[in-house]
């Protein structure tokens, strides 16, 4: 990007305790909530698609979800005992292919790497439990529900921390990133898929005509949840732009920040590490 991300350089307050004299408030889609109250919302939001949620991503994304999902564990490059942190991550599908290419790249059967998934939705992370159950993989997963502002896992402890898809939903998205850098060991690599800002004139008209017309009405269809998907919309749309928050990873203490659009901009993946 040509841009040098360093720690204060960026004092704006995008998400953070709000500033003296004015009401602790925050944004929930495009609502503008008390922000003790974020947390729950979001919580019941995902509650109300637990259930359709994998087969509502595979809809809404014409399955290329799975193709960013993919780029992200191949800038990732796993490798045989890593321990992950996956965050917001309830149905285990970034852990499940982080173990896969962990145990690719072994060359004498080591299978040691190990995940865990840690999400604030207690009905996501059973959905993902129950999945990983059927299909046999629960051996080297541990879940556990938890605060992004406030993991339970001990500081320097994980090589990896990954959140794909959930960053956006945290209320105070700097004290989400200070845990992440917390939570990494020296050396530690954090990485983030989220959707983004279209960087691409004649692609946004077009996708903010599917994110608020479309993406309701399937909500409505398949997971009989159009407000669910509505604030999805608006999620996105509140979310900070690729440089700014690529700012906020810097200024959360974490270096080396790299930037790769995907599809141009409609999602993005963010790259640092624990220094």
């Amino acid at each position: 990007m040509g841009l040098r991300y360093g720690p204060g350089m960026n004092t704006e307050n995008h998400n953070g305790p709000a500033e003296t004299g004015q009401k602790d408030e925050t944004h929930f889609g495009f609502q503008t909530v008390e922000r003790e109250q974020k947390s729950g919302m979001v919580r019941s939001v995902f509650n109300g698609v637990a259930d359709q949620y994998d087969l509502m991503n595979d809809l809404m994304s014409v399955g290329v979800h799975r193709l960013w999902k993919t780029a992200m564990i191949d800038w990732l490059n796993p490798r045989p005992g890593w321990r992950l942190l996956d965050v917001a991550g309830g149905t285990g599908d970034i852990a499940e292919r982080f173990l896969a290419r962990a145990d690719e790249r072994s060359r004498d059967g080591d299978t040691s790497a190990i995940a865990t998934v840690c999400d604030i939705n207690e009905a996501m992370v059973g959905v993902g439990r129950d999945r990983a159950l059927d299909r046999g993989a629960l051996e080297r997963i541990s879940w556990s529900c938890g605060d992004a502002e406030n993991l339970p896992v001990a500081s320097a402890s994980v090589d990896a921390y990954t959140i794909a898809f959930g960053i956006r939903n945290v209320t105070n998205i700097e004290a989400a990133l200070v845990e992440a850098r917390r939570v990494l060991k020296p050396g530690g690599r954090f990485l983030c898929l989220e959707f983004s800002h279209v960087i691409i004139p004649g692609l946004k008209s077009a996708y903010d005509t599917y994110s608020f017309k479309v993406l309701p009405a399937l909500g409505e269809l398949v997971a009989k949840n159009r407000e669910a998907y509505q604030y999805l919309a608006e999620s996105i749309r509140q979310f900070p732009d690729q440089e700014t928050f690529a700012q906020m990873i810097a200024d959360a203490g974490l270096e080396q920040v790299k930037v790769r659009n995907l599809s141009g901009g409609i999602a993005a993946m963010h790259s640092a590490w624990r220094i």
